[in-house]
């Protein structure tokens, strides 16, 4: 917390983008935002289910074209920034490898004067992050596992996204 009389922070904006196979704490992402000038930091923690569509969901094991989804997790903060403006800091943190149930798989922090440009640009991260970061999912299931198609990724379809406009 800043003493009275402190000056306040003019820091540039600033991305803190990581993939890695090491589990994922929101606080990390929060600290990386921090800013005397926030009064919200908005936080997504994306975790793995123990169930989906009726199924006991064992793991999870992610895959990336890393070099390409660091690039486009670069380009997603852009992209974010160009819609929200008010935007301070962003931390988008995803994990690689397993990810066992109650783990996070996904976290993404944004900081900003006020919580409505906050909340609306970590919801808006999170969704083109889905759309067009490529990483991709293997669900594991106590029956079998399979490879999960993102109904929200858009880049393997050759629809135009936000960040191919930008």
């Amino acid at each position: 917390m800043a003493a009275v009389g402190s000056p306040v922070s003019t820091a540039a904006p600033k991305d803190d983008i990581w993939l890695g196979t090491a589990v994922l704490a929101s606080a990390s992402a929060e600290a990386a935002v921090r800013d005397d000038r926030a009064g919200a930091v908005s936080t997504f923690v994306g975790t793995t289910r123990g169930t989906f569509d009726g199924k006991v969901v064992v793991r999870l094991e992610y895959e990336a074209y890393e070099e390409m989804a660091l690039k486009q997790l670069a380009a997603l903060c852009h992209t974010v920034r160009a819609k929200h403006p008010d935007v301070l800091h962003m931390a988008v943190h995803h994990r690689l490898g397993v990810v066992a149930v109650g783990e996070a798989s996904v976290v993404i922090a944004v900081s900003s004067a006020h919580r409505r440009e906050a909340i609306e640009a970590c919801h808006f991260a999170i969704d083109e992050l889905k759309a067009t970061v490529p990483i991709w999912k293997r669900e594991v299931y106590a029956d079998g596992s399979t490879w999960k198609a993102n109904c929200d990724c858009t880049w393997g379809t050759g629809a135009s996204t936000a960040i191919e406009r930008s």
